[in-house]
C-alpha cells in the first residue's frame, strides 16, 4: 500500500465499534496518554492542534494544557463522541478535516501527531511535515507517538515516521522513549 488510507477506512471502523482501538477502556492506551502529557515540557501551550484525534480521550487531556486545542479527525462519527466527551473545555474545538489537503490556519506552539502519521503516503507525509513546520513557530513542540508492530493498512512502521522527523533539521529531539509496543519522541521546531 502506498496511497493515504482513505476517510472511509475509519468511517467503517466507526461504524462497527464507536470506540475500535478501545481508547476509553484500555489500561495501554490510559498508559500512553498519560506518558503523552508528561512529556510536555510547559505547563501551558497558547494553541495546540491534534491530527487524528478519533473519539477524544487524549484530547480531554490535552485541552486542560491548552488555551486553545483544534483536534482534527476525518470521521463525523469519532468527533461527535470527541465533541462530547470534551464539552466542558471551552478552549477545545473540533474539526472534520483531510490533512494534508485541509490544513488549519495560523501558528501552533503544540502540534500532537498520535497515531496517525503511519497512514500518510509518502508525498502525504512530505506535505504534513512541511505545513507543520510552515505553521509553529520556533520554540513550539511536535510530540509523536505511534505504534510500532506490523499492521497492514500502515503505510509505514512507526519507527519509519519517527526516524524521517527525527532527521529533520527544522525540527531538535527534546526527548525520546520506546516502549515495547509504541515510540514517543518529542521534538522542538528550530528557529
Amino acid at each position: 500500500m502506498n496511497k493515504t488510507v482513505p476517510s472511509s477506512f475509519f468511517d467503517q471502523l466507526y461504524a462497527q465499534k464507536a470506540d475500535p482501538w478501545d481508547f476509553e477502556t484500555s489500561p495501554y492506551e490510559d498508559g500512553k496518554y498519560r506518558e503523552t502529557t508528561e512529556a510536555l515540557p510547559r505547563s501551558r501551550y497558547s494553541r495546540g492542534l491534534e491530527i487524528g484525534c478519533s473519539i477524544g480521550v487524549l484530547t480531554s487531556r490535552l485541552g486542560q494544557r491548552c488555551d486553545t486545542l483544534i483536534g482534527l479527525d476525518v470521521s463525523e462519527q469519532a468527533l461527535e463522541k470527541a465533541r462530547a466527551r470534551c464539552a466542558q473545555l471551552p478552549g477545545v474545538s473540533f474539526e472534520r478535516r483531510m490533512v494534508p489537503s485541509d490544513f488549519p490556519s495560523g501558528e501552533f506552539d503544540l502540534v500532537v501527531v498520535s497515531e496517525v502519521a503511519y497512514y500518510w503516503s509518502v508525498e502525504d507525509f512530505a506535505r504534513v511535515k512541511d505545513l507543520i513546520a510552515d505553521h509553529q513557530p520556533p520554540g513550539g513542540h511536535l510530540i509523536l507517538v505511534h505504534w510500532l508492530p506490523f499492521v497492514e493498512e500502515h503505510v509505514r512502521s512507526g519507527d519509519i515516521v519517527h526516524e524521517a522527523w527525527l532527521g529533520d533539521p527544522r525540527w531538535k529531539s527534546l526527548q525520546g522513549t520506546r516502549r515495547e509496543k509504541y515510540r514517543l519522541d518529542l521534538l522542538e521546531r528550530v528557529p
